[in-house]
């Protein structure tokens, strides 16, 4: 068993690289990189010289190539200074040396030159699974402004005196805490990076995007470290280094460690898909399931009649016209609101239509299924044998058919509860719900480049994974079922 989870494991890791590089490459060769710019704002307000630089740091941050500006290219150079007159002989032998090492060599209005190597398709798939996983350390934080900075591990404590291993010259100071939520065990010792946001968002890590809270700001009564107790949004536990403190910053921290990101009112765009679609699926399992059962149980009778017209009608009907119908049902009749916003996340009225919809569009597979995989082992030899021993229906039911019929059903609930956190695009979209489900094709229609390689790793990853632990629970639920592969001769 331990040998064929491990090779599991290993082919899962190779189809999400597989995967994801394949994305990559449609992304940064298919894809013309001038229609990122078209969104930004900012570049469209610059000109000259300015919108030049500005265009190609953009490249730059997005992965599409490495941009070098003048300093940089003298920074190796035997006389720095004579190398950053237009013109001089240093300056040519400085581009020269770029030149050799295959970078394009151009020219601002002004004459200053600038280079710029584009990434072939095995580097830019290099470079991003290279960069993707980074470690924090002591001696991560280089600032020649304060060149003293102790650098060690030690034991403290946060905001609410709960112990914490911390650090002082790494990039975030709180290395392991604990609470603050679940999974109520956090570490900033190693940490997955897919570049920035943009243009949506600029400048914030894709992940940060997805898993910071959302709307306004929530301050609450707290103790910095100065001593200070004021009515605060930071999260203290995820301070970093910052280089320039301002005094607000002295005011409030006895050290560089005071950027730190905010409490919010509302949650995150994943935990706000993730309630959405656990509620949902509950509901789906709790009225699915028995109603399946109960059609088996009663194959051609009135009951299994009408749960098959049921069947038929919610699979015939389109989503959106099921949408449309509870939707106008629920503000009519209940006085539901039409959109998730109106009430927002603190009044049950604005779960209803979006749960009851994602259950009903989950129920009618369930209910074919559980039906079906019943119906199947109803036919079995062990049956008829149950039955000639004199056993009742429901003790043959209860006791042997669903034990068996079950085990399909087991191997996709990892997979539907893992999956609740990619969100519901229709259903979102139509009560304007702020999760998940907007986030891929709307980074798509943006050009978020990054953002779409974020979204199909975490789903690539997330749906592999879950076939995995699929799996595994059919082991658990009847142990006669072996996974690894039997030798010759077994």
């Amino acid at each position: 068993m331990k040998r064929y989870i491990l090779n599991r494991i290993i082919r899962s890791i190779i189809s999400i690289f597989i995967v994801v590089s394949i994305v990559i490459t449609m992304i940064f060769t298919l894809i013309p990189r001038t229609k990122i710019l078209d969104n930004d704002q900012s570049y469209r307000k610059l000109s000259g010289d300015n919108k030049t630089t500005y265009r190609m740091s953009i490249y730059q941050r997005l992965g599409y190539l490495d941009f070098k500006r003048i300093s940089e290219i003298c920074a190796d150079s035997d006389n720095p200074s004579a190398c950053a007159v237009n013109g001089s002989a240093a300056q040519e032998a400085a581009l020269k040396t770029f030149e050799e090492k295959d970078y394009i060599v151009e020219y601002l209005r002004n004459g200053t030159p600038y280079v710029y190597h584009d990434y072939t398709v095995p580097e830019l798939i290099l470079h991003f699974w290279g960069n993707m996983i980074k470690f924090d350390h002591s001696n991560k934080i280089q600032d020649p402004n304060n060149p003293d900075l102790e650098r060690k591990y030690y034991l403290g404590k946060d905001e609410n005196n709960v112990p914490a291993i911390m650090c002082s010259g790494c990039e975030y100071k709180y290395q392991l805490y604990f609470g603050h939520g679940f999974p109520f065990i956090h570490q900033h010792f190693v940490r997955l990076n897919f570049g920035i946001s943009y243009p949506v968002k600029s400048g914030v890590e894709t992940l940060a995007v997805i898993s910071e809270g959302q709307g306004s700001q929530v301050s609450k009564l707290q103790t910095f470290p100065t001593g200070l107790q004021q009515e605060s949004p930071l999260n203290q536990v995820t301070a970093k280094y910052k280089s320039n403190i301002d005094h607000l910053d002295q005011t409030r921290f006895t050290d560089h460690y005071a950027d730190c990101s905010s409490y919010f009112e509302s949650p995150s765009m994943i935990n706000t898909s993730y309630i959405f679609g656990l509620l949902s699926l509950v509901i789906a399992y709790a009225l699915g399931l028995p109603a399946g059962m109960g059609m088996a149980r009663n194959k051609g009778g009135i009951w299994d009649k009408i749960g098959v017209a049921l069947i038929n009608f919610l699979i015939a009907l389109p989503s959106l016209a099921l949408i449309f119908f509870v939707r106008q049902i629920g503000g009519i009749v209940f006085k539901l609101p039409d959109k998730f916003p109106i009430l927002g996340f603190k009044s049950i009225k604005s779960y209803v239509a979006p749960v009851l919809i994602l259950s009903l569009l989950s129920i009618p597979g369930l209910m074919t299924w559980t039906r079906r995989y019943m119906i199947d082992q109803s036919n079995s030899d062990y049956v008829k044998f149950a039955k000639a021993k004199g056993l009742s229906q429901r003790e043959i039911f209860t006791k042997h058919i669903l034990k068996n019929a079950i085990i399909p059903i087991v191997n996709g609930i990892p997979g539907s509860i893992i999956l609740c956190i990619s969100g519901a695009f229709i259903t979102e979209s139509a009560f304007a719900i702020p999760g998940m489900g907007k986030m891929l094709p709307d980074s798509i229609t943006k050009m978020n480049n990054n953002m779409v390689i974020t979204l199909t790793f975490l789903f690539a990853t997330l749906s592999i994974f879950s076939v995995l632990l699929g799996d595994l629970l059919m082991t658990v639920v009847d142990p006669r079922i072996q996974l690894s592969e039997k030798k010759r001769g077994e």
